[in-house]
């Protein structure tokens, strides 16, 4: 009994020891990993100081190094259109072109004709240096009398940034497969990366296209020209519309009804000549030679019922005569 009440409170110290214990090892292993994090860091600067020490340190660091964000400059679309009115059309044409080819740029499309009274018109498609844009459009606006211009600006840089990582990605992409084909054996292996090899390309491809429209876009500003000696009409807002022009469309509008009824007339009459021509046929020819037919009888009433012979009154009853 002496021995075992002896043994109880030895228990509670054996564990508060045990714990005691834990804790100054656990504290123990945090300061040797932070004494050890301390040594790694200062061995890596030591390391790259030493890199840097030594020849060519600057290119091995590099890649090591924060990579900065590298400033995009603008992609813009630029369009414009202009229409003049000219006394000379050719002339102007030619001083249009010499205008676009000294800024470096050159005439896409031409057309030319004339117009109802004969008078010549022409409308020119030219490409010119985004640079040199405002100053081209200022001279060929200086030819002659400014009827039209609108111009337009589509900023594209998110397009143009996002077209050239894809094809970085994917020529990446594509220099892997070529790889793994340079280092299989099988042939169902090649099989398969040939036709993987061919589905990259043909992206590469027409990423490749987007990326040569964009850049031809952005770097060649577009200006539509058109060129014109007859003055162009007001429109319905310049001015409001007085009798005179009342007049004029009232008329206008009876004569094309008047045209529309003519129309109508001409293309119905060979239908109304065949049919009275039909008519005519039946009237003379048709009908005289159909049998008559006989007039029916005059239908005979029906004799009525005799009338009934009414009868006789009965003899009254002879009175004697009053004396």
């Amino acid at each position: 009994m002496h021995t075992s009440r002896s043994t109880r409170p030895a228990r509670p110290t054996r564990a508060l020891a045990g714990i005691l214990l834990a804790a100054s090892l656990a504290l123990a292993g945090c300061g040797g990993a932070a004494d050890s994090g301390g040594d790694g860091s200062a061995k890596s600067a030591a390391n790259g100081a030493g890199v840097a020490a030594g020849p060519g340190a600057a290119d091995s660091a590099k890649p090591a190094a924060p990579k900065t964000p590298r400033l995009t400059q603008s992609a813009i679309i630029r369009t414009a259109s202009l229409t003049l009115q000219v006394k000379d059309v050719p002339k102007a044409l030619d001083q249009a072109r010499t205008t676009a080819e000294d800024a470096g740029g050159y005439v896409s499309k031409e057309s030319t004709g004339r117009d109802a009274g004969g008078h010549e018109h022409t409308r020119v498609v030219l490409r010119v240096p985004s640079a040199q844009y405002d100053e081209v459009l200022a001279g060929l606006q200086g030819t002659g009398r400014l009827i039209d211009r609108t111009a337009q600006a589509e900023d594209v840089t998110d397009q143009v940034v996002d077209v050239d990582s894809r094809v970085r990605s994917q020529r990446a992409s594509v220099d892997r497969i070529r790889a793994l084909m340079d280092r299989a054996t099988k042939l169902s292996d090649v099989v398969a990366l040939e036709g993987e090899l061919s589905s990259r390309q043909a992206d590469l491809e027409a990423l490749l296209a987007r990326q040569a429209s964009l850049k031809d876009r952005t770097s060649l500003a577009t200006i539509t020209l058109s060129l014109s000696r007859t003055p162009v009409k007001k429109t319905a807002g310049d001015d409001s519309p007085g009798v005179v022009d009342a007049l004029s469309g009232g008329w206008h509008v009876f004569v094309t009804m008047l045209r529309w009824i003519v129309l109508a007339l001409g293309a119905a009459l060979p239908f109304a000549a065949f049919a009275a021509l039909l008519t005519l046929l039946w009237l003379r020819v048709v009908r005289p030679r159909l049998p008559r037919r006989r007039e029916p009888a005059p239908a005979t009433t029906a004799p009525g019922p005799l009338p009934s012979a009414r009868p006789a009154p009965e003899p009254s009853e002879e009175r004697p005569d009053r004396d």
